[in-house]
């Protein structure tokens, strides 16, 4: 390959890694690392690392994801490494008290399922699978002292929650310091090209670049990707917020998820979570700038791409013909789970608990105040209100959950 025809195609590929990415450290390293790469025929080493910390993936996990399936399509290698040895630890980013540690019993299962559910997105025959447990767990002691010696307690207390909890004087735990060193030594140990992230690893990968100069590596480029916002357009998407959307989820879930996000974000989600061309959504932002396109429409069309990803099209496409008999035309759900009882009076918000709509009477009274439960289609407003059952009364807790009762004869 002629040098000229060289740096075309890497310009090509850096224009396509650079979409959507918030950071990268360095634009220009990353350029050279993509001539060489071309120039030798040698693909370049991605990393990703993710600590199974929780059994299942939401979309705002997908965002990484699907840059490291950019790599895949332009020809590099994606090596993923699942931190079941940092996961006990625990990633203490964001957070201003000590994680619990977990069991490798609890990391295990949950690696299990993340490997299940990356490759909805990556390519597998482009990706290596590493657990890191595989060096960090045959360190000596020598060679922890030897690693904890690179870098200074003042540059670790640079990191924002680590300072923050230093002034607060909040407890933290010398093994916490350890976690962007052993996340850099994956690095060191895999001669990483690239290593992805979001925006809050940022410290993270930076320790990766230090850590690779220390021990005579050419330093990895660090790639940041924004943060997903959750449904509430507010705050990122995290399951302890209930403002996620997960990708194991069933398609009618996923599709009544996509369609209560805010109007605003719908150009993002397009960018960040799916394979949409540039081209296809500049002209679906034109569309929407006009009013030649209306929101519901670009929306659905979100939902139904969105679900389609991780479910089967026709899939897809039922869940969006039940969103419409539910929400457009007003009808129930051809399929709503069942709740067996006996004949009686009951008290509401303990109805709604037993049939699963709500996790506890607390959240049931809260809902029925704010008028989102319905009975029978009519709105109930009273939260110490006892029903008569019937058998087939249909139950509804916001805008995508029912329950039927069933009465025993």
């Amino acid at each position: 390959m002629k040098d000229t025809d060289i740096k075309r195609e890497a310009d090509r590929q850096l224009r396509i890694l650079k979409r959507g990415a918030a950071e990268i450290i360095t634009e220009e390293e990353l350029r050279a690392k993509l001539e060489r790469s071309l120039r030798d025929n040698r693909p370049l080493k991605v990393k990703l690392g993710l600590d199974p910390t929780a059994p299942d993936i939401h979309l705002g996990h997908t965002v990484v994801l699907h840059k490291l399936r950019q790599f895949q399509e332009l020809g590099h290698q994606v090596i993923l490494i699942i931190g079941d040895f940092t996961g006990r630890i625990g990633d203490p980013t964001g957070k201003m008290e000590t994680r619990r540690q977990l069991t490798e019993e609890e990391v295990l299962a949950n690696a299990e399922t993340y490997k299940e559910q990356v490759f909805k997105i990556l390519d597998p025959r482009r990706t290596i699978i590493k657990f890191n447990s595989q060096w960090l767990s045959e360190l000596k002691f020598a060679q922890v002292i030897e690693l904890a010696a690179k870098m200074t307690v003042a540059r670790m207390l640079e990191r924002e929650d680590f300072s923050r909890r230093y002034q607060e004087n909040r407890p933290i735990s010398i093994h916490e310091f350890f976690y962007p060193l052993m996340q850099a030594y994956d690095s060191v140990v895999l001669e990483a090209d690239v290593e992805l992230g979001g925006t809050d690893q940022r410290f993270n990968l930076i320790v990766g670049r230090h850590l690779q100069r220390e021990y005579g590596q050419e330093p990895q480029v660090a790639i940041l990707m924004p943060l997903l916002p959750g449904l509430d357009g507010v705050q990122k998407m995290s399951k302890s917020l209930g403002n996620y959307v997960g990708i194991n989820e069933p398609p009618g879930e996923v599709y009544g998820k996509i369609m209560s996000l805010p109007d605003e974000l719908m150009l993002l989600y397009f960018e960040l979570v799916t394979p949409i061309p540039p081209e296809e959504l500049e002209e679906i932002r034109r569309g929407l700038s006009s009013g030649q396109l209306h929101p519901r429409d670009v929306k659905m069309k979100l939902a139904r791409l969105i679900t389609s990803m991780y479910h089967e099209e026709e899939a897809a496409l039922a869940a969006e013909e039940e969103f419409r008999r539910i929400f457009q035309k007003g009808e129930l759900p051809q399929e709503m789970p069942e709740i067996v009882l006996k004949p009686g009076t009951v008290w509401l918000p303990r109805l709604m608990v037993q049939a699963g709509l709500v996790s506890s009477t607390s959240e049931a009274r809260r809902l029925i105040r704010q008028g989102g439960v319905k009975v029978q289609g009519e709105k109930v407003v009273d939260p110490d209100l006892h029903l008569e059952l019937r058998d087939g009364m249909v139950l509804q807790a916001g805008k995508r959950r029912f329950a039927r009762i069933k009465l025993l004869s």
